[in-house]
């Protein structure tokens, strides 16, 4: 066992460790984890009978394993998505208004079944009170103001056709922390392309307001990056699981609507002729600050930023508040209604106001708020997340450039499980294969094993750094760990060979042949990184997976897995 004293072989097991714990363990230490069978709750739906029983959408960066999943509906076991829908389907045949459980490994949720209505338009005609929003000039401004007036309309009824959906989007339970690329869970990655160019703010706006409009429609389970090409071109690249490609085309495609509403009259939009800027950063007059104070074992952060309304927003914002009544409380005067602020006709967020404002077209506002936190990093973390989010929704509508869509693909999640396995035989292929060529060659379990071990290790490590990194395996990264664990294959040869070379030339130390192996080996490591680095910028980031797990994979091996076979390829040969 002389091999457990040796400091790389050492340094081999801590890491193979370390990557076990990544895959099958959660990296992040205090969260839940469950290996329980069920069916992982992907994505909540907004106004569904699981958003109205308390279930929320999951962070899609939270790892596989912490993941709330179905174990239970109505008290009978549901081990996969299959036996979820079909326990669902059982239930939504009792019609509307039947109640019952779904139990998930976190809490028990009670949900009522809602019903799906049409607008069905009759040929009685109604008189009916329409407001509408009119213009008018007053001393030389131009303000907003309601009238109301009657008209005639078709009556129009509601008909039941049937059960709503309950509203939330399940997969299989995940069994580690490694996360499927499209490739293989299926779902949509959509391209965009900004029609001009835009600076790294314009981009980090432009990403956070599509974030947030998929979000208000229940897609939640989506990562949006910027990817760009040799050339220097930007482009947007959103990846969403387990959506279709014409539901996420008419959301990206279509203008998002925000609206900042007070006591349901309309005092802003997301037009940029409402609010003039919305401050991101503390510079010259634009303020953004964050604050916090411990509170009773616990800490709070507020936040505040400006954001400059026009002449006429402020004018009405005047109009709407001046009529107001001021509540007195123990943090201070706030008038009796909040500003609500919706975006595509969801509300979003509710939003306190200083009585100071009362009557008053203030052109600069402060938008504040605050979040709590057990430490004082997650208070402001929390504050920080809802400050950037508020200002997302008030940019929303005001992009600082159209976006073209220039390629989207759909995969299935039939066609993806299909990779999967497709994915798994050629890489059990290729190791069964290896494994006989390097008995044959060598004949020797001695040197045969320790190779077999080492690819195996390799393979551990990758997938390990992926989990930690919270990467997305596709097909373009198992091909990457393929040639990865290949290369791997080839320098244990060259150092085998070295090793064995005592048989003939004993005149050799091992600190010769390991020299000369090792030369061959960096001179090839550093020939692939060089090769794979276009590859980062190449094609709008869709090759970005395949290159970056090709040179973690190569530089792995180099600098953990080599110098460990090296050191037990000693050890074995002189025994």
């Amino acid at each position: 066992m002389s091999f457990l004293r040796n400091p790389r072989i050492i340094i081999l097991l801590v890491a193979v460790a370390i990557a076990l714990y990544a895959i099958f363990l959660s990296p992040a230490p205090f969260q839940h984890i469950s290996w329980e069978s069920g069916a992982a709750i992907r994505s909540v739906a907004h106004d569904s009978a699981a958003a109205a029983a308390g279930i929320q959408s999951p962070n899609p960066r939270d790892k596989p394993l912490t993941r709330e999943r179905v174990i239970m509906v109505n008290g009978e076991r549901v081990t996969s998505a299959d036996e979820y829908h079909q326990r669902i389907a059982e239930i939504m045949q009792q019609g509307v208004g039947t109640e019952f459980t779904l139990r998930t490994d976190r809490n028990l949720y009670f949900l009522t079944l809602e019903g799906e209505y049409e607008t069905v338009v009759l040929p009685e005609l109604e008189r009916v009170n329409v407001t509408e929003e009119v213009e008018r000039e007053v001393n030389g401004t131009t303000v907003k103001e309601n009238i109301t007036r009657v008209v005639e309309q078709n009556k129009t009824t509601q008909r039941l056709i049937g059960v709503e959906d309950v509203g939330l989007t399940v997969y299989d339970a995940p069994r580690n922390n490694i996360r499927k690329g499209l490739d293989l869970s299926g779902g949509t990655r959509v391209i965009l392309k900004p029609r001009e160019p835009v600076d790294e703010e314009g981009l980090k706006i432009i990403m956070e307001n599509i974030d947030r409009r998929l979000n208000v429609y229940g897609l939640s389970d989506l990562t949006i990056r910027h990817a760009n090409d040799l050339s220097g071109d930007d482009f947007i690249v959103i990846e969403i699981a387990g959506a279709n490609q014409d539901e996420v085309r008419d959301l990206i495609s279509s203008e998002g609507r925000f609206e900042g509403k007070i006591a349901n009259q309309t005092v802003f939009t997301g037009e940029e002729r409402d609010i003039r800027h919305v401050c991101r950063s503390s510079t010259g007059s634009c303020l953004v600050r964050v604050t916090c104070n411990p509170s009773e074992g616990s800490w709070v952060c507020n936040f505040e930023f400006g954001i400059t309304l026009s002449d006429e927003a402020a004018d009405r914002q005047a109009a709407v508040t001046k009529t107001l009544t001021t509540d007195v409380e123990s943090g201070g005067a706030y008038l009796n209604k909040p500003l609500d602020l919706y975006l595509d006709g969801e509300l979003v967020s509710s939003l306190r106001i200083a009585a100071d404002l009362k009557g008053r077209a203030i052109n600069d506002i402060l938008i504040s708020g605050g979040k709590t936190g057990e430490t004082r990093a997650q208070a402001q973390e929390n504050a920080e997340n809802e400050m950037r989010r508020l200002q997302a929704v008030m940019s929303t509508g005001s992009l600082p450039v159209k976006l073209d869509i220039v390629k989207a693909d759909s995969i299935s999640p039939v066609l993806g499980s299909s990779f999967v396995k497709n994915a798994f035989l050629v890489g059990l292929i290729s190791i069964l294969v290896v494994t006989a060529i390097v008995m044959l060659r060598y004949k020797r379990w001695l040197i045969s094993i320790p190779i077999i071990v080492t690819m195996g290790s390799e393979l551990l490590l990758i997938l390990g750094f992926a989990a930690i990194a919270g990467w997305q395996l596709d097909l373009a990264a198992i091909a990457a760990i393929i040639i990865a664990v290949g290369t791997g294959v080839d320098d244990q040869i060259v150092i085998a060979d070295e090793a064995l070379q005592g048989d003939t030339q004993r005149k050799l130390s091992w600190k010769d042949r390991f020299k000369n192996a090792f030369f061959i080996i960096t001179a090839a490591y550093i020939t692939t990184v060089a090769a794979m680095l276009p590859l980062l910028k190449a094609g709008a980031g869709i090759l970005l997976a395949f290159g970056l797990t090709t040179i973690v994979g190569v530089s792995v091996g180099v600098f953990i897995t080599r110098p460990a076979f090296a050191a037990l390829v000693e050890l074995l040969v002189k025994e």
